[in-house]
């Protein structure tokens, strides 16, 4: 008897510190964060200019001309850019819709062919923006008035990026999204994400279109091209590239589709532009911009939505973002300061051996 009562409180014993091990191990995972990209050196000041024509993706063009800038610490007004040459290509029409993820379709060897092709690695990252840093004046509802400000941060490292959306509310309260992946040609391709809320850490996983939750729930195959998915963080660089790659058109009453991951799980997000508005900021002046609205859901996972404004004549960047939290909630950011960095010095190639 009484070794029995010794047995079942030792199974006891040792349950409670596989249980006790299990959440530390949990809590540890969920509190270590992202190896972040060490902050790059800005050193223009990005200004209001004529807005560019929307560059054919083919063209490998650099995202931005030196023009379009000033410096960090001149008081000068901006130089004005050079016209866009009339023979640049016309915009694509706008891709359609992307078919929803199915586990059982195989891969598409188109698909397959265009991964596998050899690509000029360097050439395919000149249409990407330089690194830059678009400040934010942030205000906003929830449980009573808010003020603060925010950041969305884009930088890259040869084929690697990082997108950063830091929140900062009432000096006090700090949210984080991070996007990090590979720069590519053809989009943007996540590989990790995380966000830090005020109830704590979410993180996924790509790989290959597989998309996982920090818990192992895979919220969208493979067979879904990798390209086509973004999430929270990365669409804001993701769109602005489109636009002014020629990829999608900006233009009232056009529309932008793509698969979006959340922690929540994925969905097709359908971006309508219903208007061109002039944005009173207070810094920059009266801007010129596109608003971009998402349709509802039939299955949203969550009630966080963003509509997105797009100026052409700041390189096509989101100049303002209005985020719904669900009832009345909401914080809008309007741009105040867009910081860029110098481009990048393409790495010079090794002579061969005769």
């Amino acid at each position: 008897m009484k070794f029995r009562a010794f047995a079942l409180l030792l199974a006891l014993v040792l349950l409670f510190h596989w249980a006790g091990l299990s959440w530390l191990s949990e809590q540890a995972q969920q509190g270590r964060p992202l190896v972040l990209m060490p902050d790059p050196l800005f050193t223009r000041v990005i200004r209001p200019a004529p807005a560019p024509r929307p560059r054919p993706a083919s063209a490998r063009l650099a995202h931005v001309a030196v023009a379009d800038v000033e410096p960090a610490d001149a008081g000068t007004p901006p130089v004005t850019p050079e016209t866009a040459p009339a023979s640049e290509a016309a915009p694509r029409p706008t891709e359609p819709a992307l078919p929803a993820p199915d586990a059982s379709a195989p891969v598409a060897p188109a698909v397959e062919a265009a991964a596998s092709a050899p690509r000029d690695a360097g050439a395919s990252l000149d249409s990407w923006p330089l690194d830059t840093r678009v400040s934010y004046q942030l205000k906003g509802y929830y449980r009573g008035t808010i003020w603060g400000n925010a950041r969305v941060q884009w930088q890259r490292q040869q084929s690697r990026y990082q997108v950063r959306l830091d929140m900062t509310l009432a000096l006090v309260l700090r949210l984080s999204m991070t996007s990090q992946g590979e720069a590519t040609d053809a989009g943007l391709v996540p590989s990790d994400y995380e966000e830090r809320f005020l109830w704590g850490v979410r993180r996924m996983t790509f790989d290959g279109g597989y998309v996982r939750s920090i818990d192992g729930r895979t919220l969208a195959s493979a067979q879904t091209p990798p390209q086509a998915l973004q999430d929270t963080a990365s669409q804001f660089v993701e769109l602005s590239h489109r636009f002014v790659s020629g990829r999608e058109k900006l233009a009232v009453g056009s529309e932008v589709r793509f698969w979006l991951a959340r922690p929540q799980g994925t969905s097709l997000w359908t971006y309508d532009v219903v208007a061109e508005e002039t944005l009173q900021t207070p810094e920059l002046g009266p801007v010129q911009a596109f608003h971009l609205r998402p349709r509802p859901i039939a299955n949203p996972a969550g009630e966080i939505t963003a509509e997105i404004w797009f100026a052409p004549s700041l390189q096509y960047l989101p100049v303002r973002v209005r985020i719904a939290l669900g009832g009345d909630n909401f914080v809008d950011l309007m741009v105040e300061r867009i910081d860029q960095g110098a481009p990048q010095q393409r790495p010079a190639a090794e002579p061969m051996n005769p």
